[in-house]
């Protein structure tokens, strides 16, 4: 089934955000609901000009784009850095995919998605922030390429389940790469507790 990732890992999400996380946190409505957007609308388009764009995709980036826009000038201004950074990557990644193929030696999906990750690791500290650049990042490669293999004759969709799907591991591993840190962060604060209380006991 096209699209078959997206699908699992976003379900995944929305089940844990809609039945187990905690009622008490304030975007746990907003963020089950975008999901359940996103997997909506993920299989509608529409065409501007020649070139095919999915409604998942966009409705992904025009919502990063609308968070962004809620913070401060330097941040926005970095974070347009970071998303370019990201574009460059995506889009560099594809045009050697195709120009050089040879060098791919495992899934496509799953090395993208990992060289996304690391790289969105390095450039921003937060989970949201990751995932902010990695959105607005990965779909306007996803245009520019498009305008690239479309001017080489290649056919290409925008936003499409491509796109989704290795937005969709990108977005899997940040979250597991989240959670240990914040176990690492946990577990360092449990053994500092540690050592003063055998300070003070001694």
């Amino acid at each position: 089934m096209e699209g078959n990732m997206f699908y699992w890992v976003f379900w995944l999400f929305w089940i844990y955000l809609t039945f187990i996380e905690n009622k008490q946190n304030p975007y746990r409505t907003k963020l089950a609901a975008f999901i359940l957007i996103t997997i909506i609308v993920s299989n509608s388009y529409f065409f501007i000009g020649h070139y095919k764009v999915f409604l998942g995709g966009l409705f992904l980036l025009v919502t990063a784009y609308w968070e962004i826009s809620k913070e401060k000038m330097n941040s926005i201004i970095y974070y347009s850095i970071c998303s370019l950074i990201v574009s460059i990557s995506y889009i560099t990644f594809q045009l050697f995919e195709i120009f050089d193929p040879i060098w791919i030696k495992f899934k496509r999906e799953w090395m993208l998605a990992i060289l996304i990750g690391c790289l969105s690791c390095l450039l921003q500290k937060t989970i949201k922030g990751r995932l902010l650049i990695v959105v607005c990042g990965m779909m306007q490669g996803d245009i520019f390429y498009a305008y690239i293999v479309t001017g080489l004759e290649f056919p290409y969709e925008i936003g499409a389940f491509g796109y989704l799907n290795v937005l969709s591991l990108t977005a899997l591993l940040l979250s597991g790469w989240s959670l240990l840190e914040h176990a690492g962060a946990v577990l360092q604060n449990f053994f500092h507790l540690q050592e003063k209380a055998k300070h003070k006991s001694s």
